[in-house]
């Protein structure tokens, strides 16, 4: 039956292997969890995923496969004849609870009971003690508290917290597939902040001291280390008006978390593409300019440069002089990107559309031949990938 499961978590796209599953198939023998989903869930979880980004898809597929088995559960329960599940019924009840279920005339009797009051009601009811409900005590519903109850319909019959999990899907947020909050933009630029290591000698090196008091044959060498700097330089261009009003919001978080991330943060802004100047300030935007070879002659090869733009405009816009829509380029947008290549080592361009939407819009593949194909979803996903080229 996990082979189900398996096939279920490999369909959402989860990454498990085989020997995740043997491992939860080993766990389930030396008895870690039994009959208890809530326990099995958070098993199975703990187990088969490694990234809590995939905690979402981990729900939606575990979701799938129980419903499977709840449907095979009542194909199997009409197959059973009732008489033998009337003798098991009684099998399992103590004296106590037996002399409960004759205060109603016997079980046949609760039986009769229960139909009638099925026919006679006509709406979900909770709580009381008479309708079958959820929550009450009634002695027919689920999740009440009556000792003679027959139980009804799937509401009330899970106490724990793990179906509350995967139905309500708590950590939909961390889908990797799905547009970011600040803290998991956070998560995901962390992969650049590469430490180098410069500066006076002020840390003790406990693998090197390791190292050379075993080659000194024992006679402690204490080796020690400059401290740990976050040195990575990052430079941020920002398309803003037109069609990207529609992120701002996406972009705010991401400016905000690359603030705090960053010790080195340059950032400025441009309009569809960059050409002979950009600047910093919105609302001076035409008096106060940034010349675009000043940066590139301000900053060093060893900066990060990441474009955030939709990269949808007229093609005109990057192969033409006099492109932009809002002034005269004496030089075409390209010719400008390919200054940025000849100076910095490393370029990603960040798109806030879907990348399944990127084959419609022919400027798209233009930026994309232009920036060798280093354009990346702003994902969680597609943010850790950018951020691991741009570490290399």
């Amino acid at each position: 039956m996990l082979l189900n499961l398996f096939n279920e978590m490999r369909a959402a796209k989860v990454p498990v292997s085989v020997r995740e599953l043997l491992d939860l198939h080993h766990a389930l023998q030396k008895g870690v969890v039994f009959a208890d989903m809530d326990a099995f869930y958070y098993l199975a979880r703990a187990i088969l995923v490694k990234d809590e980004r995939h905690f979402d898809k981990f729900d939606r597929a575990f979701a799938a496969y129980f419903k499977g088995l709840e449907n095979l559960d009542r194909h199997i329960e009409a197959l059973i004849p009732d008489e033998w599940l009337r003798k098991e019924f009684e099998r399992s009840l103590t004296d106590e609870e037996r002399a409960q279920i004759q205060s109603l005339g016997g079980l046949d009797k609760l039986i009769e009971e229960f139909k009638k009051r099925l026919e006679e009601q006509k709406e979900r009811h909770a709580g009381g003690n008479k309708w079958i409900g959820t929550g009450g005590t009634s002695p027919f519903g689920s999740g009440g508290f009556n000792p003679e109850g027959i139980r009804v319909g799937e509401a009330g019959k899970r106490q724990g917290k793990a179906v509350k999990v995967w139905d309500q899907r708590e950590y939909k947020n961390l889908d990797d597939q799905v547009e970011l909050g600040t803290r998991n933009i956070k998560l995901a630029l962390r992969r650049l902040r590469k430490f180098a290591r410069e500066g006076a000698a002020e840390e003790l090196d406990i693998d090197g001291t390791i190292d050379h008091t075993a080659r000194d044959a024992g006679l402690l060498n204490i080796q020690m280390r400059p401290e740990r700097r976050n040195t990575v330089k990052l430079l941020l261009l920002f398309d803003i008006g037109g069609s990207m009003d529609a992120h701002v919001k996406v972009c705010e978080e991401l400016f905000s978390a690359c603030k705090t991330e960053f010790k080195h943060l340059e950032y400025y802004y441009f309009h569809n593409f960059v050409y002979e100047s950009v600047w910093k300030n919105n609302l001076r935007r035409t008096s106060e300019r940034f010349s675009t070879f000043d940066l590139l002659h301000k900053y060093g090869d060893d900066y990060k440069v990441v474009f955030v733009g939709d990269a949808a405009m007229a093609p005109y816009e990057i192969t033409q002089p006099g492109g932009s829509v809002e002034h005269w380029n004496e030089e075409a947008g390209y010719v400008w990107m390919q200054r940025f290549k000849e100076k910095f080592r490393k370029i990603i361009w960040i798109n806030p559309y879907p990348k399944q939407a990127w084959d419609y819009t022919a400027s798209t593949h233009l930026v994309r031949d232009l920036i060798e194909d280093k354009m990346y979803p702003l994902t969680l996903q597609g943010l850790e990938e950018g951020m691991r080229y741009l570490s290399k």
